[in-house]
């Protein structure tokens, strides 16, 4: 699968607790305990991240996508890097915020500000368990599916996100499927859609409709692990040519 979250995350602690035990040795020690508190926030999200736990609601975020308070006081260490981080990776990589796979189905990164968001009022399916939903976009139909990055949603969730933005669909709502930067979670997410809706015959068809449209998309062992344990177990029908004159 790669170097996942929970190895990136256990480096940057230990890089942390260095710099800790090095303002002690130079004494600076009155400066050094911020760095001890933010190596153990991480060391505790890398353990919580890897696929053997698999704790996202650790963070806190609730089905409104909002964080409550004690999350924001003891994860911020956490939940703000990945922030910067985010918008420091998409300001250097140019590459569009979202794009349209298909007719009323966009996929991308996590919207930061109105102009990162689709036209058209779309339903959101947030694929995050680290980024919060804005109150510019309260007025949206929303599900959140909280998932690790680099991880992937479990195959139920699949199928109820799916489920959710056919009914979306059929409505003639269009859909935005985000996770961090629109490369893995939410292209998991959109795959399964794109066969419910006929668009394609399998998760693989349908993950190169999405790279056509979006380069960049990078499905891992974990996201293709879910996707063919949804391909099999799925309760949602494709629909025929792709319509949307129906809920499923």
């Amino acid at each position: 699968m790669g170097v996942g979250i929970s190895v990136l995350i256990a480096l940057k602690a230990f890089c942390l607790l260095f710099v800790f035990v090095f303002l002690n040795l130079i004494g600076l020690g009155l400066l050094s305990p911020p760095f001890l508190y933010a190596s153990t926030v991480s060391l505790l999200i890398a353990a919580a991240s890897h696929p053997w736990i698999n704790l996202p609601m650790l963070l806190g975020k609730g089905s409104d996508g909002s964080f409550p308070i004690w999350s924001i006081v003891i994860f911020s260490p956490y939940l703000y890097f990945v922030r910067v981080f985010s918008f420091m990776r998409r300001l250097l990589s140019g590459e569009a915020p979202y794009s349209e796979v298909y007719e009323g189905v966009y996929v991308g990164g996590w919207p930061s500000s109105p102009d990162k968001m689709p036209p058209g009022g779309p339903a959101i399916v947030d694929c995050t368990c680290e980024f919060p939903r804005l109150s510019e976009f309260s007025s949206h139909p929303y599900l959140c599916v909280p998932t690790w990055d680099t991880r992937a949603p479990r195959p139920e969730e699949i199928e109820s996100a799916v489920k959710w933005a056919c009914r979306k669909r059929a409505q003639n709502r269009p859909v935005f499927i985000h996770c961090a930067y629109g490369h893995g979670r939410s292209v998991a997410v959109t795959c399964a859609l794109l066969v419910a809706l006929g668009v394609a015959e399998d998760w693989k068809n349908a993950e190169k409709v999405i790279r056509e449209r979006r380069p960049y998309i990078r499905l891992n062992a974990l996201h293709r692990q879910a996707l063919e344990e949804w391909s099999r177990h799925r309760i949602s029908a494709p629909r025929k040519n792709g319509g949307t004159d129906r809920i499923q």
